[in-house]
């Protein structure tokens, strides 16, 4: 389980149980699982008396969580579980059926890039909140402190008193709390309800209570005071509003470096040739890179990447390895010599037998190896999750005795003096720290360690780096320090007109001179 990425990870028996009886239990518990939508041309559908045998055969995938057949429109719409049912698995089964899709540009890549989607739209809507938020919150806040600083001498000015006394002064207040309590803050409210009914109290929960708390307080008191009833002197509407707008703040920014983190990914992705040339039956034809399957011919022409891993079947040429291994002279490529998918063919053509496609490529490995990274739980986080576990129930029980104490031993009023320190223990203790820090700080690592040509094993390697003392590296020179240092100047031979003898002295002279007027 990983807070940040928002991923689980879930080994099952097959024989046992299938995907959607997983889907069913995160789902009770409070959860949801990230569904994509497809809707594909099938050609043929029409023919059909009806699409119940395709939407069979689709739903036997692991991963295909619902099918729709338009039987009329030759459309079918297919609800999955990205990473788990790839774009050409549906068009297979499709048909396998026999029936025949039809291609729709860039819809593999939307497939792909689904990811990046996804996390575009959770940054736009934090930012969407926060902004409303802040809106909300800063006059909110200014009015609510400068009622309270009346007596500072900046303030004393003719309209602020009447502005302060007006009868509706603390109803103005409610009404910029409102959009804040129940717009901004709805996630929390829902998070804490869905925590509640899943028995498992998390951070929403305190959020929530907290929040909830100072608003309808507040509000009881603005109510009570229509009926001249008095229940308390102060309204605490600002306390809310800045909460939720601060945490909102948090959110906003975790958004932003979960995109930025996951761009490093993407980068290797790009790596990747987006089409690819084969010998199918004595033609050369031009397909997706996808669509390449092992022991097909493949023809690189200089300046193409090589779209899968395989071996040299004729040809000679020198790969630029630089973007895979870090090599960063070509390597020369000839007869029965292994190439990788993603390098780049810089100047013979080359006739390449397919061996590794899809995900048995090791440009595939290496994205794999940085999501697993990714996943990883360093041995601090287990720690901090079981501490997390039990943490909230009991803040939320010291948050009450707090309540409950001041009520009785506090200074006057006792209920307002007790009810603003229940508040203070509910957001002060709030654990987001604990459950986010850790694979927050994995995550960005572990993606920055991938852009720079690093690639981390895991969190847990992660958090050992920092024991070691000795570093062994190997010795095929691929490790320098990135700038070219002269070791000799050889100058042994004459200059061919005047068939003088060159010296170190004068060689240093014509090289000073030359980079001079460089």
């Amino acid at each position: 389980m990983n807070l940040t990425t928002e991923r689980a990870r879930v080994e099952y028996d097959a024989a046992v149980g299938a995907i959607g009886d997983l889907v069913f239990h995160v789902r009770d518990v409070g959860y949801d699982v990230v569904v994509d939508k497809i809707t594909l041309p099938v050609q043929g559908l029409a023919r059909a008396a009806s699409g119940a045998d395709l939407e069979t055969r689709l739903k036997s995938l692991d991963g295909v969580m619902s099918v729709s057949a338009n039987v009329a429109n030759e459309l079918i719409a297919v609800e999955i579980i990205p990473n788990l049912v790839t774009y050409n698995d549906l068009k297979n089964v499709i048909r396998a059926a026999g029936y025949d899709v039809l291609e729709v540009s860039g819809a593999e890549e939307e497939f792909v890039d689904r990811e990046k989607v996804a996390r575009a739209r959770e940054m736009l809507r934090e930012k969407r909140d926060l902004l409303i938020g802040i809106a909300f919150t800063i006059p909110l806040f200014a009015l609510a402190m400068a009622r309270d600083l009346l007596h500072s001498v900046l303030l004393r000015h003719d309209i602020l008193p009447q502005l302060f006394e007006w009868k509706y002064f603390d109803w103005m207040l409610l009404a910029l709390a409102l959009p804040v309590q129940f717009y901004v803050g709805r996630a929390y409210h829902r998070g804490a309800w869905k925590s509640l009914r899943a028995r498992a109290p998390n951070m929403d929960l305190l959020i929530s209570l907290g929040t909830n708390a100072a608003f309808w307080y507040s509000a009881i008191v603005l109510i009570a005071a229509q009926f001249q009833f008095f229940i308390g002197e102060h309204v605490y509407f600002e306390t809310a509003a800045v909460i939720i707008t601060l945490i909102k703040l948090g959110k906003y920014l975790e958004a932003r470096a979960k995109g930025q983190t996951s761009e490093a990914i993407k980068k290797l992705m790009n790596l990747r040739a987006k089409t690819a040339r084969v010998m199918r039956d004595g033609a050369e034809l031009e397909i997706k890179a996808s669509d390449v399957r092992v022991g097909d011919i493949i023809i690189a022409r200089p300046g193409e990447k090589i779209p899968v891993d395989g071996v040299v079947l004729d040809g000679a040429s020198a790969v630029d390895e630089s973007m895979i291994t870090g090599e960063s002279v070509p390597v020369e490529k000839h007869i029965a010599s292994k190439v990788i998918g993603g390098t780049l063919n810089t100047s013979g053509a080359l006739k390449i037998e397919a061996r590794k496609v899809g995900k048995e490529t090791a440009l595939a490995q290496i994205i794999r190896l940085v999501e697993d990274a990714q996943m990883s739980k360093a041995p601090v986080q287990k720690l901090a999750d079981q501490i997390s576990a039990i943490f909230v129930p009991v803040v939320v029980v010291i948050a009450l005795a707090t309540f409950a104490l001041w009520s009785v031993f506090g200074p006057l009023p006792q209920f307002t003096f007790a009810f603003v320190n229940f508040v203070a223990v509910l957001i002060i203790a709030c654990p987001c720290a604990l459950g986010l820090a850790t694979p927050t700080a994995i995550m960005v690592g572990t993606g920055k360690g991938a852009e720079m040509g690093v690639l981390i094993r895991s969190g847990g390697a992660l958090e050992t780096t920092h024991k070691i003392d000795t570093i062994i590296l190997d010795k095929t020179g691929t490790l320098t320090r990135g700038k070219p240092v002269v070791t000799d100047t050889i100058t042994n031979y004459q200059l061919p007109i005047t068939n003088e003898q060159m010296t170190n002295e004068k060689f240093l002279t014509l090289v000073a001179s030359a980079e001079k007027r460089s």
